[in-house]
């Protein structure tokens, strides 16, 4: 029997790969494409923590689990974003705020939601109230949207965008279902709460700095003005967090891994989750 030294293991980025080098940091299994040669022996890209390496290997992978580069979805999103703005503020007094009709049918409310307007969990997370709104949410969303697409791609970065949104909305719902709610800004907790469970697992898509920008805008939401959803931002943190968790479980790796049914069954799972817990918060509104 081999010794425990040179047993031949599967790397753990491409299990068909058998190796006997592990790095020399975590000790998981790298074959020869996934070693970087650091000055204190062979690590995995993570490990390596080097921006070449690691982000080469992170766009080679993304556009085989389910998207290229050139982070599109988020730029899409934002245009999304901004296309909507415009609408909404065409339609009122010439003023640079949404017209107060377009807000009603639109925005999330519940008594809204009961009588079968169920389109508001996903609609009201592209509207905004005024310029400041819009503006700092798609500043959230560029800075760090572009750095969570860049590593898990295209398609499970929108897939994880979704979820974070009507989690968003149902935590909303739970907290503040009588006022109107609206903003994208339950879908950027959401890609905050993603990059932390990330950062957790050593894969640094924002610099190891999740846990402090998560810190920083919940004191915000909890002592800023008083018409900040903390419901909506809540829920999208533990919507992200949880689409994380969900792309890894049955050992997949939650970037590495391909865009497989078992991952979009899983996210529609957590989407489905959403909706049925906002579903029996209205239902007495009927």
């Amino acid at each position: 029997m081999a010794s425990p030294e040179t047993q031949t293991q599967t790397c753990y980025r491409h299990p068909g790969r058998e190796t006997a080098v592990s790095c020399s940091n975590c000790g998981r299994p790298i074959c020869p494409d996934c070693m970087v040669y650091a000055a204190v022996g062979i690590k995995c890209p993570e490990c390596a923590g080097q921006p070449t390496g690691a982000r080469a290997a992170t766009r080679k992978v993304s556009r085989a689990a389910g998207g290229a580069t050139g982070n599109v979805v988020t730029k899409t999103l934002i245009g999304v974003n901004v296309a909507v703005f415009l609408v909404s503020i065409a339609q009122g007094s010439g003023g640079l705020q949404p017209a107060d009709s377009f807000v009603r049918d639109w925005a999330l409310q519940a008594p809204a939601v009961a009588d079968g307007e169920w389109w508001r969990l996903v609609t009201s997370a592209f509207l905004h109230v005024n310029l400041i709104h819009i503006g700092f949410n798609m500043l959230m969303l560029w800075w760090f949207g572009q750095a969570l697409e860049s590593a898990l791609g295209r398609g499970r970065f929108i897939g994880v965008y979704l979820v974070s949104a009507l989690a968003g909305s149902a935590g909303a719902l739970l907290l503040s279902p009588d006022s109107y709610t609206l903003g994208a800004s339950g879908a950027v907790f959401g890609i905050l709460g993603a990059g932390l469970v990330l950062e957790r697992r050593q894969i640094y898509v924002f610099g190891g700095g999740a846990l402090v920008v998560i810190m920083l805008n919940l004191a915000f939401t909890f002592l800023g003005p008083g018409n900040i959803s903390v419901g909506g931002h809540l829920g999208g943190l533990i919507g992200g967090m949880l689409a994380v968790l969900g792309l890894s479980a049955a050992g997949r790796h939650p970037v590495y891994g391909r865009l497989d049914p078992l991952t979009v069954l899983t996210l529609l799972g957590l989407a489905a989750a959403s909706v049925l817990v906002a579903y029996f918060r209205v239902r007495g509104y009927a």
